[in-house]
């Protein structure tokens, strides 16, 4: 244990008073009557930094909540590194279900519970507090440091890829670290090297110009839902596999690693199915087809259909329009507006004559993210990983989107590395949700030994 190791060991007690009273602030984005929560955050964070030795830290103005800068570039000639985090936390609701109050901390079983500990107070405070260790023992860094911590993540961060271009230069680094993210299981050490893209649409089909009398019109007047259905049909087939032309055209190959860690990963497709509710398949696929189709292929779901009369009991009616809500998970390669274009242009080839087709945009989509597989950064983390946890981690995937790479790469031109101590079974965005104190103290220990080998690099 070296110097800066054996002051976070000392400091521990403290670092988790200052975690705790950082999650009792309600700072929920999605909500207006947080607001307070969101600007005692943001000076919350503010604070941390700069007691951290930050010699230069703003409270920026985005449009809407306000991220926190800050800089501590004194280290001429060595890489400079710039810390991504959030601090705006999930809604709490339901209330109900919480065992203890979301917003007053409480440690169970050397776990903390409390909104927000794992999504993202708890892993972005770590690497404040290793700032903290070094400008207490040597009165600097060992790299040129760089922090951005934004209050939107989780009302889908409008406002971040416009405050980073235009802080582009104030922001320019060689690496972007990300405190936020999670390892994909607490038993096995990971780092996540790809995530899946997204886009968002909603389809509108028209046949008359008012809902009809199903026997006075029936069987002559056009049916929008039924037309709208045989059109969604054609999207897939038997086995589920996305049928649109041109869809899938430009999917580049994943990281070899990432197919290698599928194979090891005995990952259990029975447990799966059981855990999501759902009968088991006949045949149950395997765990590692499973984890490739969550992983590394783009799929095309329908989140919602609509048209005609829902409520309960029976109308005798033909609706005037039926619309499908979908989303798509895109995969490394895509380009968001080119995989848009190439379903509505399906849908159109397909539409019965009779009818009238509105696409409506929701939202610019965003690219998957792939780490460069060779990146010297990737490599060095997978080491400090290695020594600490005593097993090489796996390079995995996520099938959710994380559009914080995307946003760096094309803003910055910088690669981005996820380095967080929370697990994906932490339950964040549930009630109960929760942070292992054991990888609060390992992510301290961690962090400190990538700062020093990145400054080598």
């Amino acid at each position: 244990m070296n110097a800066i190791e054996g002051w976070l060991a000392d400091y521990a007690p403290q670092a988790l008073d200052t975690l705790k009273a950082f999650c009792r602030i309600e700072s929920v984005s999605t909500d207006p009557a947080f607001k307070t929560g969101i600007e005692d955050a943001s000076r919350f964070v503010a604070t941390q930094l700069r007691d951290a030795g930050f010699p230069l830290v703003d409270i920026v103005e985005t449009g809407g909540h306000p991220a926190v800068l800050a800089e501590w570039c004194a280290a001429p000639g060595a890489p400079t590194v710039l810390i991504y985090g959030h601090y705006d936390v999930q809604p709490p609701d339901p209330i109900d279900k919480w065992t203890s109050p979301a917003f007053e901390p409480t440690i169970r079983n050397d776990r903390l519970y409390a909104r927000g500990v794992s999504d993202d107070k708890g892993p972005l405070l770590i690497p404040i507090i290793v700032a903290k260790a070094f400008h207490s023992l040597h009165g600097k860094l060992p790299l040129n440091l760089k922090v951005i911590i934004e209050g939107e993540e989780e009302s889908g961060s409008p406002h971040l890829s416009p405050t980073v271009a235009r802080l582009k230069d104030r922001l320019a680094c060689d690496l972007v670290v990300s405190a936020d993210g999670a390892m994909w299981r607490a038993d096995l050490p990971s780092v996540t090297v790809a995530s899946r893209g997204l886009i968002a649409l909603e389809v509108v089909l028209t046949g008359a110009a008012k809902d009809l009398h199903s026997g006075r019109h029936g069987g002559s007047a056009p049916n929008p839902i039924r037309a709208l259905t045989q059109m969604l049909a054609t999207l897939h087939d038997a086995e589920g596999n996305v049928t649109v032309p041109g869809f899938s055209d430009a999917v580049t190959p994943p990281d070899p690693l990432i197919l290698a860690a599928i194979q090891s990963a005995n990952f259990d497709a029975a447990a799966y199915f059981d855990s999501i509710g759902a009968p088991h398949p006949d045949p149950l696929p395997s765990g590692a087809e499973l984890l490739t189709r969550q992983w590394l292929i783009p799929t095309l779901e329908f989140n919602g259909i609509s048209g005609g009369y829902a409520g309960s009991g029976t109308k005798t009616v033909i609706p005037a329009s039926a619309s499908v809500k979908i989303t798509c998970r895109l995969v490394a390669g895509q380009d968001p507006e080119a995989v848009k274009s190439a379903i509505v242009r399906h849908l159109r080839s397909v539409l019965p004559t009779g009818y009238a087709m509105q696409s409506l945009d929701r939202g610019p989509g965003s690219a998957a993210f792939a780490l460069n597989p060779n990146l010297p950064a990737l490599a060095i983390a997978e080491s400090v990983l290695s020594e600490l946890l005593g097993a090489q981690p796996l390079r995995v995937a996520m099938g959710a989107t994380i559009p914080i790479g995307d946003v760096f790469k094309t803003h910055l031109g910088a690669e981005m590395l996820f380095f967080s101590f929370s697990t994906s079974d932490e339950d964040y965005h549930a009630p109960n949700e929760f942070l292992r104190l054991s990888n609060f103290r390992l992510g301290m220990v961690a962090w400190a030994r990538l700062i020093e080998r990145l400054a080598k690099a």
